[in-house]
């Protein structure tokens, strides 16, 4: 396999004026364009809502169901000066299930605005869960930290303080302050799992009549779980791609839904629904591939699909040696962290399609993109959207390639 590693991303640059930008979500969410490449043709113009009947029959479809939590906390300093925290991934716990259990404290790691003014003592903030009043406090260890622990009263757990307490944070290109109906319109109707600090945004376009047309076609759904970062976002600002690091995202996979994947990933095409979905299906692949070398140790790293050193086993292969893994650990699911870094020179071993929305310039998801379609089919693709009025970005329309 090549290693894209000194790919210039000046080459996936383009230019995206700013009303494209889908700032606010269309009223019907299948109502959006959906642009369609098969790699065979020209580019298709079609709406979400006819992705049903345009999907392969024997498609497996698979899905992140995470959920965006209210990551966003504003809090008062003594002094009246306010400060903004950003939860970005728990500390302790570390595991994002027993972190919002939690009823007294707990520790995340956040990023801190007007950071310099918090140079001492604790914040505070009052909050109202169940109509009782709870007050809700944060410390730093050490005040340069970015580690930030969370301490209230009342036995309610974290996940309670936060839905009370924050706010849904939208991506920092919408330029805009957060409404009441992101709290809705940035959750995917099939969102369940609290980890997010950003939507998986292709699945925003489900509605339930649409996963019910998909389900009456005989196509399956399984869900899988990779909890979202700010480092999405993040820009790649090195001109080589190898110069970038990418960011860590914890993922969450049960094991019958691996033993699902293993019976029809050589006979059925697998879908997946958002770049997120791409992500955790492929470091799936390369988990079995560790795991055969007695290399697995809780992380896919960046780089390690393009390793001379990978063992390259079939799909299906892999698959059942995770399925093995767990057996012998006595675990019903797969807990994981990946950096895995999809470019260019990548070869896919799950995922045949995609649904995804359209990306910004100069990222790592176009570079994913880019991948999946070969060549530099991705910008056709873009420049016909932009021709044909598409709307952009994480409230804009979509992409299903094939």
């Amino acid at each position: 396999m090549t290693s894209p590693e000194s790919i210039s991303i000046e080459s996936f640059d383009y230019p995206l004026p700013d009303e494209r930008i889908a700032r606010q979500p269309l009223d019907i969410r299948d109502s959006c364009k959906l642009l369609i490449d098969r790699r065979t043709s020209q580019p298709e113009d079609h709406t979400f809502s006819e992705l049903p009947a345009l999907l392969p029959p024997d498609a497996v479809l698979v899905y992140n169901n995470t959920r965006v939590i209210n990551a966003r906390l504003r809090f008062e300093k003594s002094t009246g000066g306010r400060i903004e925290v950003f939860c970005l991934e728990p500390a302790s716990p570390a595991d994002y299930a027993q972190n919002f259990a939690s009823t007294q404290c707990c520790t995340w790691h956040c990023l801190v605005g007007n950071s310099k003014r918090w140079k001492q003592g604790p914040l505070t903030a009052e909050i109202a869960i169940d109509g009782q009043k709870v007050m809700l406090t944060a410390t730093r260890p050490e005040m340069s930290s970015t580690t930030v622990t969370f301490e209230w009263s009342g036995g309610y757990t974290f996940a309670q303080v936060i839905a009370a307490a924050g706010e849904i944070p939208i991506p920092p290109y919408l330029n805009r302050a957060t409404q009441p109906s992101d709290s809705t319109d940035y959750q995917t109707v099939y969102s369940r799992i609290d980890g997010s600090v950003a939507a998986p945004t292709a699945g925003l376009h489900f509605t339930p009549e649409v996963l019910q047309a998909i389900a009456q076609r005989g196509i399956p759904r399984l869900e899988v779980t990779l909890h979202v970062g700010a480092g999405t976002f993040q820009p790649v600002k090195c001109d080589a791609i190898g110069d970038h690091p990418m960011h860590s995202e914890f993922i969450v996979v049960e094991r019958d839904t691996i033993a699902a994947l293993a019976q029809t990933v050589d006979s059925r095409p697998t879908i997946a629904v958002g770049t997120t979905s791409v992500r955790t299906l492929e470091s799936l692949y390369h988990i079995g591939c560790l795991i055969a070398s007695d290399n697995w140790h809780g992380e896919v790293a960046q780089w390690y699909p393009y390793s001379a050193s990978h063992p390259n086993l079939s799909p299906r292969e892999a698959l059942v040696r995770v399925l093995a893994f767990l057996d012998a650990s006595g675990l019903d699911q797969l807990i994981a962290s990946t950096r895995i870094m999809i470019a260019p020179g990548y070869q896919f071993r799950i995922v045949k399609g995609m649904v995804t929305n359209f990306h910004q310039p100069r990222s790592t998801l176009l570079l994913l993109v880019s991948a999946f379609l070969g060549d530099d089919r991705w910008r056709h693709d873009y420049a016909h959207a932009l021709d044909q009025g598409y709307r952009f970005l994480s409230y804009g329309d979509a992409c299903l390639f094939l």
